[in-house]
This record gives structure tokens, sequence and C-alpha cells, in this order.
């Protein structure tokens, strides 16, 4: 097994080692005596960093654990001259180790200040690059809550509270009342011990002070299959994601000429009005359909009680040309074979209730002309088609089809 330095140092960002195998996989890989490169699990994620050997730096690009205790290291590029045995020395990527003791001591803490407050244990874990969650074992989940679990979490980030790491038997971990004891058979449990505060038993990477947390934000809430779901922030992310949303809301606020603080009432506002427009648009566009309809039928003679109207148009969308043929085939007997050039080639067959056609197979036998794709019902049926050339002849072609 794997000698795993980062259990009693968090902050060892350099160390020797030997290499024990050199693995053939897709990826370059070795496996090390002792390492301190953390392996992505426990919801953490993994470490990056370098290993040098002689005057070859691999770089370090995912970092893994094995089901028989071994940590492979997989790297970059290929490996030249190492071997099992070669001395190769480790670099973590100090950045990424920081931000990993972060969010996952930020998440003990806000784990235990959610069972402190309102008995709601935390079921799972997850850190990806730029947030962290933790699933919460509670039917519901309140913006009061949220927020007095962000302040005692933030509380005991500002207390510098000592964060100790100890190893004890499974039985004696039985009798020190962790917030979570994990079902495992290990000889030895590793807990992270947040002073007066939190005690549970975790294999990850942890500042040793909660002041080095920095600080803890809680993001958005979602209801997830068990319980809901937290998405937080802490420390340097917590800063990058505050000045990221006050950039945003600056610029939003600079729109609508108005303080930060206004914009949820401005942007209200403003949906309100799009709202008021958009039903105005669609009662403007409603009776300009039906006084078109009614100039198309006033202007086509009817034949054999039904008219037909064949129309090329421009520039319609393919919304409104539906609209149009419903209007025409409402007001009178008719059959309404519309196409528009733009913004994009349609089609829209549709005849009144009652007649004898079947305008969905009729379009798909004029679409299949044009090597468009549409269909719809016995009444009314749409579609488009990649270019207006051919259009009108298709039309046309549709309208003899018709005729007795």
């Amino acid at each position: 097994m794997t000698d795993r330095l980062y259990y009693q140092d968090s902050f060892l960002y350099n160390f020797d080692a030997q290499v024990s195998s050199v693995l053939e996989t897709p990826r370059p890989a070795v496996i090390l005596d002792r390492t301190a490169f953390y392996p992505t699990s426990g919801g953490q994620i993994h470490d990056t960093g370098w290993l040098v050997s002689g005057d070859e730096k691999h770089r370090v690009t995912e970092v893994i654990d094995t089901e028989d205790g071994h940590v492979v290291h997989y790297l970059e590029a290929p490996l030249n001259d190492v071997k099992p045995g070669t001395r190769v020395h480790g670099e973590i990527d100090p950045t990424r180790r920081r931000d990993h003791m972060q969010q996952h001591s930020a998440q003990h803490v806000l784990s235990a200040a959610f069972v402190r407050l309102f008995k709601m244990p935390t079921v799972s874990f997850h850190m990806a690059d730029d947030y962290c969650s933790i699933d919460l074992d509670t039917p519901s989940l309140t913006k009061d809550q949220i927020e007095s679990a962000e302040r005692l979490a933030n509380e005991i980030v500002l207390e510098n509270r000592p964060v100790d790491i100890r190893f004890v038997t499974h039985d004696e971990a039985e009798k020190l009342g962790l917030r979570k004891l994990p079902p495992t058979e290990r000889d030895q449990l590793r807990l992270i011990d947040i002073h007066d505060f939190d005690l549970t038993a975790c294999g990850g990477t942890h500042v040793a002070n909660t002041g080095q947390i920095g600080a803890i934000l809680l993001r958005k809430t979602e209801k997830v299959r068990q319980g809901h779901r937290v998405e937080f922030v802490a420390g340097q992310r917590a800063v990058a994601t505050a000045r990221r949303d006050f950039s945003t809301l600056t610029e939003t606020a600079a729109l609508f000429s108005a303080h930060i603080y206004d914009v949820t009432q401005q942007a209200r506002k403003s949906l309100d009005e799009i709202k008021t427009l958009r039903k105005q648009r669609e009662q403007s566009l409603d009776e300009l359909a039906a006084a078109q309809a009614a100039a198309l039928l006033a202007e086509t003679p009817e034949s054999h009680g039904c008219k037909l109207i064949v129309r090329t148009f421009s520039d319609l969308d393919l919304n409104f040309l539906k609209l149009l043929a419903q209007k025409i085939t409402r007001q009178s007997a008719a059959i309404a074979l519309l196409a528009s050039e733009s913004p994009q080639p349609a089609l829209v067959f549709a005849q009144s209730a009652g007649q004898s056609h079947d305008m969905g197979a009729l379009l798909k036998q004029t679409l299949h002309k044009l090597g468009g794709r549409g269909g719809g019902s016995k009444d009314l049926a749409q579609g488009g088609a990649p270019s207006s050339e051919g259009l009108n002849a298709a039309l046309a072609a549709a309208a003899q089809s018709l005729k007795p």
C-alpha cells in the first residue's frame, strides 16, 4: 500500500519517493512507495503537480485510488528513463491544494452547522473545479435556515478554531460522538477535529485552523431525490465568486441606470412591460392575420363550394404563416397553401373542417420534392425547406393535385 503523506500533513507540498511500478495503460502512470498527492475520493477531487526525475519534469494530471490501497499518478507525457526503483521528487500544485483544503474544511464546518441548528445531516459532498455542494437529508429547507447556517459557519471561521488530525480505532470512534461514523472495517480511522464544534472521520486534506478557510458563501439550493442540495464556495473561490457577482450586478444596473440594489425591481418592471408588449403584439398580429385573410378570401373566386388560396410570401415567419392559414380556413370554406421564403423557408397547408383532402399527406409529398421535413394532421400541416428555390413551383403542383 502507498504511504499517504497527506494523512499527517496537508501542507506538505514537496516530497521524495521511489517508483514502485510503471503502469502500461492508455495513459502513462506510476505508483510510488509514498506520496503527498491526494487522489480523488470522499467527494474531494485530486491534486495536480509534478514528478521530477533527473532533468525531466513530468506533469501529474490525475491521481486515483486503487482497490488494493495504491495511489496511481497519471502523467501528461510518456516517461523515458523512469522504472521501478527510480527516485523521484514530487511537487504538489500549492494553489490547487490550498483551495481544496479550504473547500473541504468549509464543508465540515457547514455540515456541522446544519446538524447543530436544524438536525439536518449531510449525506453526500461534491467538489467541482469552481463550486462545491452538500446534500442534506431534509424534506424542506428555508431561506432563513440557509442564512442561519451560513452565519454560524462563518462565526466558526472567524474564531480561528484549531483543526486537528488524530487516529483512533473503530471501537474508540464509536464512543467519541462523531458527526458521522463511516461503515468501514479499517483498523484505524482518521478523524478531523474542529475544536469543540465538529468531529468526523475523513481522509481529505484540511486547514490547520478554521481562519484559513477565509469565508463561506452559500449559493443556490435545489430539491434533489435524497433531500436538498446546497451549493457553496469558500476561501479564494468565495472572493472570486463575490467579485464576479458584483461585476455582473454593476453592469446590469448600468443598463437600467440604477443602483445595484434596485436591479431586481427594475428587472421586474421591465418583465412586466415585456409581457404587456407581447400581449399587444399578439393581439395586433391576430388582427392583422384576420384582415389579411379576409382580403385574400375576398379576391379569390369560389370553385366547387371552396376557395383555394395559394401564396408565397417573401418574409413571414412560420408562426404568422400558420396563424394566417387558420384565419383563412375558419372564415370561409377554403384551402390555404402558403409559403414564405424567409427568414427560413416554410410551408403551411390548411383546410376548413369537413374538406375531403389530407393536408398532412400533401405537405409531405411537397416537401419531399424540396428536400424538406414536416408533417401534421388532415386539416393542418407545416414544415420547412432548406432553400426557397422551387417554392412557387411546388405550391403550384400541390394546388393542381387538389383540382377535380
